[in-house]
């Protein structure tokens, strides 16, 4: 903050000599659920002849982080992932291998799995469902924000006859709202960055270096 202070105070009298505004610092959260949701949400299409059935839940400790490093990702050969899932947070073996995509952007922290039993045409709309969940996951249904540290299932899919009827400006936007009601349901909270800092300074300041911290609720 000081050297932030020093930079403005030097732009705003030696550069360019005119009065600035100044507004608080802007601070990225992260959406996340704390439980898994208390029902099966549901969404129907805008033209009322497909719906959606999915819950949330947050994502055993660790797994974001393994997300992050890359050792759980999009591009690992399917079982593996599946077996290091199984072995390291006990998913199950058979939903593990029925991950839909990784988001947002593909690669982030929250993970869509297929959890449905024989579904007429579900690959059909599975594009559409992907970049809704893509969609959601960038932004959040808190505060549109990335969502972090999120597992979403699809327990059940009602798919009209006619492609027709079922592109993707009926799924979209079908799937967003239900993957938003999933998270609404899940006891949904935010994440606030944390700073990670070290710092060297001599033995006669170290009480003044813990006030600056317990003022910014470090520790």
């Amino acid at each position: 903050e000081l050297h932030l202070e020093i930079c403005l105070k030097d732009l705003e009298e030696d550069h360019a000599c005119i009065p600035l505004k100044k507004s608080d610092p802007v601070v990225s959260y992260r959406e996340t659920v704390s439980d898994e949701s208390d029902q099966v949400c549901l969404s129907k299409s805008p033209n009322k002849h497909n719906r959606l059935y999915m819950k949330s839940r947050p994502f055993p400790d660790g797994l974001a982080e393994d997300i992050d490093k890359g050792d759980v990702s999009s591009r690992q050969e399917l079982k593996l992932r599946a077996r290091y899932l199984a072995e390291k947070y006990e998913w199950e073996v058979a939903e593990a291998r029925k991950i839909w995509c990784f988001g947002p952007d593909g690669t982030g922290p929250n993970i869509l799995v297929d959890i449905t039993k024989g579904v007429q045409y579900l690959n059909e709309i599975k594009d559409s469902v992907v970049a809704g969940f893509q969609w959601a996951t960038k932004e959040g249904a808190l505060c549109e924000e990335n969502m972090r540290a999120v597992r979403f299932d699809i327990h059940d899919v009602t798919l009209h006859a006619d492609a027709i009827h079922r592109g993707g400006g009926q799924i979209i936007p079908t799937a967003r709202r239900v993957l938003y009601a999933s998270v609404l349901t899940a006891q949904p909270r935010l994440m606030e960055p944390i700073y990670l800092v070290e710092i060297q300074c001599p033995e006669q300041v170290v009480g003044g270096i813990y006030g600056v911290l317990n003022r910014k609720r470090g520790h």
